[in-house]
């Protein structure tokens, strides 16, 4: 039986030829995120700057997976353990009021792209977040002309809650981002009702 905290956290399917697992993400990954992030087709699609690092990302997975931290980071890996995509949850605040919130970020290596690896990360945090965890609301914000992502995380629940103009800047020009949000589907569930 898998419990929450357990690196063996598994969901398969069979994309392109090749059997991806969903597992916890290691310190070991960090050579995979700063490849994969660094990407110039990803890059500009997330939060990131060019030129990843793996040795921050040592740092930063090091930190984040750290016993007691309260950060979910999955990966997706191919049989022979190449990284071919990321989804993290991290604390939406550091309000004790906000607990029951966590901000979402993905990201799939542009080979894999279109072929289930964000549709089975995505699956995999929200059962992660809606049933071991107990959140109640996950948010995240995607760029405007993102068309791609935005149509993956409604598919998954998530709804548009607001447009921030001119949110990031992207390779020289302001882009818009978009606020979206999920909730948990049965967050009573379990729950004696009369």
């Amino acid at each position: 039986m898998n419990r929450p905290d357990d690196r063996s956290i598994r969901t398969d399917t069979r994309t392109a030829a090749a059997r991806i697992s969903v597992r916890r993400a290691t310190v070991a990954d960090a050579e995979g995120f700063a490849a994969m992030l660094g990407h110039p087709d990803v890059f500009p699609w997330l939060l990131q700057m060019p030129y990843a690092n793996p040795e921050l990302w040592r740092i930063r997975l090091a930190e984040n997976t750290a016993p007691g931290k309260q950060d979910v980071m999955l990966v997706a890996v191919t049989d022979d353990n190449e990284l071919v995509g990321g989804c993290g949850l991290h604390p939406a605040g550091a309000s004790p009021r906000k607990r029951h919130v966590m901000a979402l970020g993905m990201q799939v290596q542009p080979a894999w792209q279109g072929q289930g690896v964000g549709t089975q990360l995505l699956q995999a945090v929200c059962d992660y977040a809606d049933n071991w965890l107990g959140l109640l609301r996950l948010e995240l914000e995607v760029y405007a002309d993102n068309h791609k992502a935005q149509a993956l995380y409604r598919r998954l629940g998530f709804v548009e809650e607001g447009r921030h103009r001119c949110d990031a800047l992207r390779d020289g020009v302001y882009v818009d981002s978009l606020s979206m949000a999920r909730l948990n589907p049965s967050p009573l569930r379990g729950f004696p009702r009369d």
